[in-house]
């Protein structure tokens, strides 16, 4: 039919994605994003929009994707929250253990290249980051830990998951990133037993 796109956008979207999160947005180049799409320049274009565009709507699908993800593994925090930040740390290792995605963060690796970003894709990725420490505390609000326990356990787990991508990224072996996340756990265990919430820790 004449003017109806003739491919599926859903999947070139994903396709883009995975070529942006390989590379990143500065080594990527239209032709990359036209091979690996199967799209010329102008369906391309004519679809997502510039190259800056198509790389938002990327970081947008990814955040969404992964988002959900962490949410259902927090959702019972409240009740058993030890269980909830393992569960929250398995979604990562479980992205990294999939051979049909990248290595690394998306959000965490264009994060590192912000100064060399459009500050749009640099501001979201920020924002994608910081929503995952926000998720955080909200699953460790229903806690014994006080309000300041529950900021530094937030800001800790999420620092700890952001690291598991960057040494998945230098190569560490899926057994070296589950002992990290075991000796990680080890303070949150600590810092939401009943005693330490009671002290105030």
């Amino acid at each position: 039919m004449a003017g109806r796109k003739q491919f599926d956008v859903d999947a070139a979207l994903e396709q883009a994605m995975t070529v942006f999160w390989e590379r990143g947005y500065a080594a990527t180049s239209v032709d990359d994003l036209t091979a690996a799409t199967g799209l010329g320049r102008s369906s391309l274009y004519g679809t997502f929009g510039d190259k800056e565009t198509l790389y938002l709507a990327c970081l947008e699908r990814y955040a969404r994707r992964y988002g959900a993800l962490y949410d259902a593994a927090l959702v019972d925090a409240a009740e058993a929250p030890l269980e909830a930040v393992g569960a929250f740390f398995d979604v990562t290792l479980a992205r990294i253990a999939d051979r049909s995605r990248p290595d690394g963060c998306l959000a965490a690796q264009t994060v590192m290249t912000a100064p060399s970003l459009p500050a749009e894709i640099a501001a979201r990725a920020r924002a994608i980051l910081d929503g995952q420490r926000a998720r955080l505390r909200r699953a460790l609000a229903g806690t014994a830990v006080t309000p300041a326990g529950q900021d530094d356990l937030a800001l800790y787990c999420a620092a700890v998951n952001q690291s598991l991508a960057v040494l998945s990224r230098r190569g560490c072996t899926a057994a070296e990133l589950r002992a990290v996340v075991a000796v990680a756990l080890v303070p949150v265990e600590r810092a939401l037993a009943p005693e330490a919430a009671g002290d105030g820790r």
